[in-house]
């Protein structure tokens, strides 16, 4: 696999290129994230960007992400002028030699926690998503109907207690750690531009955003094919509905539905074993093994989950999710891929969020992106590599 990390660029990253290099890994992953959703990247932007990489000693390896316009996630409206620009960046990164295109089909937020950073019993923090902290916040902050029936009543009755005893501070802690999965520079929702964004979904439920991923796909895949573009979907995360919109990129079935939708090696799948992992129904090793041939990218991370739904970010090798099984399904792909004579047979991957640890404490790093906690995670996952591929 190729080795990788996600770099949020020279505006929004407080990690540099030549520190990332010490790292040891060779690809970066990357985005223009200030640019508007919508919009086209252009190819000067792009060719721009892919120079200052380069420079650094790196291959710009996988955009992540090219964001979908909330319209087309609701089918909103004429949405022929939003395509036309999503392809016309897809031809212009295809014109830079960038082949993977890693994106979400998430509603509103991307991945949400309600903890930036948890405590560690040895020291340091983790991301970490406490379903009472949750329910506390769709309930008693938001207001949104029905949220109580989407929480055990043990997870209610302890979200109503918080509530009542937290402070102005802790309630706009909690919203801040919900709004920070949101990239880039554009606006953090408080409560009202929230349920502004949430009222404009009312009516929407998952066949409703089933068809509009479908005419999504529909759309851009045919491009893809012909630039020789290899789209993959990134799972939700959490994954399960959250907010009251529902999720469609969540287990083994959704993920079928998908790949299924529009037959295409170019409609691919991003495994993310974090995401993926934070559902116990799902096994992520198995998930690696059955849509191994349509696996374009590898965000390797792991959780650790409690039965009330809540879960924290554990060491890649310590949390419930079998990562040896995951990286053998992946290397057994790209041996596969190899003898296939394939010019995809190396799928990048990066250690994805990583803890806390050391000096990371107090840099203000991207949450869930800070240096030493990743560097580990990509020691450890590298181990893992080359015990299998020796035997």
């Amino acid at each position: 696999m190729e080795e990788c990390w996600r770099w949020y660029g020279p505006d929004f990253d407080r990690l540099t290129l030549p520190e990332i290099a010490q790292t040891g890994a060779t690809g970066i992953v990357h985005a223009l994230h200030e640019i508007p959703y919508g919009e086209v990247w252009s190819r000067e932007a792009i060719a721009a960007r892919k120079g200052q990489i380069e420079a650094a000693g790196f291959r710009w390896s996988v955009v992540e992400s090219l964001p979908i316009h909330e319209r087309i996630k609701r089918d909103d409206g004429d949405l022929s002028a939003l395509f036309a620009n999503y392809r016309q960046s897809m031809a212009n990164l295809a014109a830079e030699g960038i082949e993977v295109i890693c994106y979400n089909f998430m509603p509103v937020l991307d991945w949400t926690r309600t903890d930036l950073q948890a405590p560690l019993a040895r020291g340091g923090t983790c991301l970490r998503f406490e379903a009472y902290r949750m329910a506390a916040f769709e309930i008693h902050m938001l207001g949104r109907a029905g949220a109580e029936n989407d929480y055990s009543p043990e997870v209610c009755a302890r979200a109503k207690a918080w509530f009542e005893a937290s402070t102005e501070a802790d309630r706009n802690a909690l919203l801040h750690a919900i709004m920070s999965g949101l990239p880039g520079a554009f606006d953090r929702y408080d409560i009202d531009g929230l349920r502004g964004q949430l009222a404009l979904y009312d009516g929407i439920g998952r066949e409703e955003i089933r068809r509009n991923y479908k005419r999504f796909l529909e759309e851009v895949i045919p491009t893809a094919e012909e630039l020789g573009i290899r789209m993959c979907v990134h799972p939700d995360d959490p994954p399960r509905d959250i907010l009251g919109l529902p999720r469609v990129v969540s287990n083994a079935e959704d993920i079928a539905w998908i790949l299924q939708a529009v037959e295409s090696v170019a409609n691919g799948l991003t495994l993310c074993t974090g995401s993926l992992g934070a559902n116990p129904a799902n096994d992520p090793a198995a998930i690696a093994a059955q849509f191994a041939a349509r696996i374009h990218f590898a965000h390797l991370r792991n959780v650790k989950k409690d039965p009330d739904g809540s879960f924290e970010e554990a060491a890649h090798l310590g949390g419930d999710t079998d990562m040896v099984a995951v990286v053998k399904a992946l290397l057994a792909e790209e041996t596969r891929r190899v003898a296939e004579g394939r010019s995809d047979a190396v799928i990048p991957m990066r250690p994805d969020h990583g803890q806390e640890l050391l000096s990371d404490i107090g840099r203000g790093t991207f949450p869930g992106y800070p240096l030493i906690g990743r560097m580990r995670g990509l020691a450890e996952l590298r181990g893992v590599m080359a015990a299998l591929a020796h035997g």
